[in-house]
């Protein structure tokens, strides 16, 4: 049988990026298609599947934003996404990260740093940490007027219908069922669901709290779910129950 090799979607508008990374990381033992724009990935994301996109921010057309909220919508919503900010304004990180991407890279780059980056959330997306491990068959679990398939990595409403989660919201929401009721900081938040290989800014894990809520229909103001601690972290304040075993 032969071995998996990692394939990767490279969508930018600059030619010569295009071919130096792809260039390089197929030296380094990637698969790897390029794209000029949004139409061109759409078309080869049709029939085709990879296991992670390298998404410009600045594309002609629609840009990066758009095509990743795009990609979150739709059968590609588990696809790891990194994307690709010309400028280094935190901004365009953190509009970014809330749009669904699981990690940016600011232009200039060298092709190491985003060869790194790639396995990083490679890595990151495959492998779980020891306390999100679940078995084979799955589980759902119950929260107030939710549950969260950890098969099919996907909030239930009370009518059945199913929420998408990105990869990063579907970690981050592991960590709180699994500790329900227990303060967590910033820092333990970030070991348990990225690891420190990759150098998150201090906001990320505010950003996906708040996509968290959005996804929970938690009030900010007055949320039930995910509760801020002033000056500590949060805490998951509703019981979770193991509901029902899914085969």
């Amino acid at each position: 049988m032969e071995s998996h090799i990692d394939h990767v979607l490279i969508v930018d508008d600059d030619r010569e990026i295009r071919e130096l990374v792809s260039a390089y990381l197929t030296k380094n033992g990637l698969r790897v298609t390029v794209a000029p724009d949004g139409r061109h990935m759409r078309a080869f994301l049709e029939t085709n599947t990879v296991d992670l996109i390298v998404l410009d921010l600045m594309l002609p057309g629609d840009d990066g934003l758009v095509l990743c909220r795009e990609l979150r919508a739709g059968k590609h919503k588990a696809t790891p996404v990194l994307m690709l900010t010309a400028r280094s304004d935190e901004t365009d990180r953190i509009v970014g990260l809330e749009m669904g991407a699981d990690d940016y890279l600011a232009k200039p780059f060298a092709a190491r740093e985003l060869l790194a980056r790639i396995k990083a959330v490679l890595r990151r997306t495959r492998m779980l940490p020891p306390n999100l491990q679940v078995s084979e068959a799955g589980q759902l679990l119950s929260f107030g007027a939710w549950q969260l398939d950890t098969l099919g990595r996907q909030l239930i409403d009370r009518e059945g219908t199913a929420v998408a989660l990105s990869g990063a919201e579907y970690r981050l929401l592991r960590v709180f069922v699994d500790h329900p009721q227990r303060v967590l900081n910033r820092d333990q938040l970030l070991n348990l669901t990225q690891g420190r290989e990759a150098e998150l800014f201090e906001r990320s894990i505010d950003l996906l709290v708040s996509r968290l809520r959005q996804r929970l229909c938690d009030d900010a103001r007055e949320p039930a779910y995910i509760k801020t601690v002033r000056s500590e972290g949060y805490v998951f304040s509703m019981p979770v129950e193991i509901t029902e075993p899914r085969q």
